[in-house]
C-alpha cells in the first residue's frame, strides 16, 4: 500500500522533534536488538499505521528488554522517507520497516549502503538480499464486505472512497463489486478518488457527496475514520479500514477488513535474533491471520452473517476465491474465462476496473 505523497522538507533538527518513540526499560540488556518502523500516516489515525503501530508494540511485549523500538509517523512518500529511512539506519536500527508503497525505492537505495541491516517493505514488489517485501491479501476482506453491502443495500449503489489509483486499491474496488453484484447483480459502484491516505476532511468531503448521490453503503481504502463518522450521522451503513472502526459509528459500521501485522512482526523480528532472516515476499490473507474481519453488525441479518462467513471459511479452505470467472472489464470484455481464477500477476498489476464500477481510473 501507499504510494505518492506531497514532498515536504524535513532537517536533521525537524526529525529529531518528529515523534520518535523508544521503548526500552532501566535494565534492558545491553545489546538489544534496535528495530524501527516509518509510518506514511499518524499512528492514531485508526487505521493503516494504527495497525502497523500495533504490530510494533506487539513487537515490544514478545520480546522486551531483547529489543528496543522506534518508530517515525507521518513521514510523506518521496525524498522525506529516503532521509528518514537513512536516519534510521545509520543510528544503529538492525531491522526497519517501510510500511508505504512509495517508501519502496527509497528504502532501496538506503538499503545498498547498509547492506549490514535488513529491511523489510510494506506493499511493495521490489527486493534485495537485504529487502524483503510483505503484504496482505486485502481483497479477500473486501469479497467479504461487499456481499454482505449486495445484501444490504437498498438503493444498490454503493460508494468507495479511494487513496490513490495503485494496483492494491484498484483491486480492493474490483472484489467488491465482484462480489455484490453476485448477490444483487443491479449493485452500481461509485468511486471518489481523495489523493490522500489520511485527509479526515477530504475522505468526509467525498463520502457526504455520494450519500447525496443516492449511496446507502460507504467503502473505503484511506485510513481515517471521517467516512464512518459520516455514514453515522447520515443513517447509512459503512464498512472500516484496517481496523475496528465501530466506535466511530456503532450504527452504521457493519464490520471492517482487519489488517493483523503482529504475527508477521514477531516472526521477522525473531529470525534476526536467531540469525535465520532472509529477504522474501510474503501475501499473507485469511489463512495465515494477515487478514481478519471485525464482529459484524447486530443488525447484519443471520442468513447474510452465514453468507460472509461461508465465504471467508471458503476463502481459508481454498474452495472459494474472490477473483473466479466469469469477470468482465468495464467494457464487457472477458478478462477471466468462467471457471478460472485471476493469477497473482493479474491482480498484482490489476489496472481496469471491472463490470459495475463507474467512472475512470485516474492517470
Amino acid at each position: 500500500m501507499k504510494l505518492f505523497g506531497k514532498i515536504a522538507t524535513l532537517t536533521a533538527a525537524a526529525l529529531a522533534t518528529a515523534t520518535l518513540a523508544m521503548s526500552g526499560v532501566a535494565n534492558a540488556q545491553s545489546d538489544p536488538l534496535k528495530v524501527g518502523f516509518v509510518y506514511v500516516g499518524p499512528i492514531g489515525d485508526h487505521g493503516w499505521s494504527y495497525e502497523h503501530n500495533q504490530g510494533r508494540l506487539a513487537l515490544e511485549k514478545e520480546f522486551g528488554d531483547k529489543v528496543e523500538t522506534t518508530f517515525v509517523e507521518k513521514v510523506p512518500e518521496g525524498a522525506d522517507a529516503q532521509r528518514v529511512i537513512n536516519q534510521l539506519a545509520t543510528s544503529g536500527h538492525d531491522l526497519i520497516f517501510t510500511t508505504s508503497f512509495g517508501y519502496m525505492n527509497p528504502t532501496l537505495r538506503v538499503a545498498k549502503n547498509h547492506p549490514k541491516v535488513r529491511f523489510e517493505h510494506a506493499t511493495g514488489f521490489k527486493r534485495d538480499k537485504n529487502v524483503a517485501t510483505y503484504s496482505g491479501r486485502f481483497y479477500e476482506g473486501r469479497h467479504v464486505a461487499g456481499l454482505i453491502a449486495g445484501k444490504m443495500t437498498k438503493t444498490n449503489t454503493i460508494g468507495y472512497v479511494a487513496s490513490f489509483p495503485i494496483p492494491e486499491v484498484i483491486r480492493g474496488i474490483n472484489a467488491v463489486a465482484i462480489a455484490a453484484r453476485s448477490v444483487n447483480p443491479d449493485v452500481k459502484i461509485k468511486v471518489v478518488w481523495v489523493s490522500s491516505w489520511f485527509d479526515p476532511g477530504k475522505e468526509a468531503d467525498a463520502a457526504k457527496t455520494m450519500i447525496d448521490q443516492g449511496v446507502d453503503i460507504i467503502m473505503q481504502h484511506t485510513d481515517s475514520p471521517a467516512p464512518i463518522q459520516v455514514a453515522e450521522s447520515r443513517g447509512v451503513w459503512a464498512v472500516g479500514q484496517a481496523s475496528n472502526m465501530s466506535a466511530f459509528g456503532s450504527k452504521a459500521h457493519l464490520t471492517a477488513i482487519i489488517d493483523n501485522w503482529s504475527p508477521y512482526y514477531v516472526a521477522r523480528t525473531k529470525a534476526v535474533l536467531d540469525k535465520t532472516w532472509e529477504s522474501g515476499d510474503t501475501w499473507g490473507g485469511f489463512k495465515s491471520g494477515m487478514v481478519e474481519m471485525a464482529p459484524y453488525n447486530t443488525a447484519v441479518p443471520a442468513d447474510v452473517v452465514a453468507l460472509a462467513e461461508t465465504a471467508r471459511k471458503g476463502i481459508i479452505d481454498g474452495s472459494v476465491h474472490p477473483f473466479t470467472g466469469p469477470i468482465k472489464d468495464q467494457s464487457g470484455k472477458i478478462v477471466v474465462p468462467a471457471g478460472e481464477v485471476a493469477p497473482d500477476g493479474m491482480l498484482l498489476g490489476m489496472d481496469f476496473y471491472v463490470e459495475g464500477v463507474e467512472g475512470k481510473i485516474p492517470q
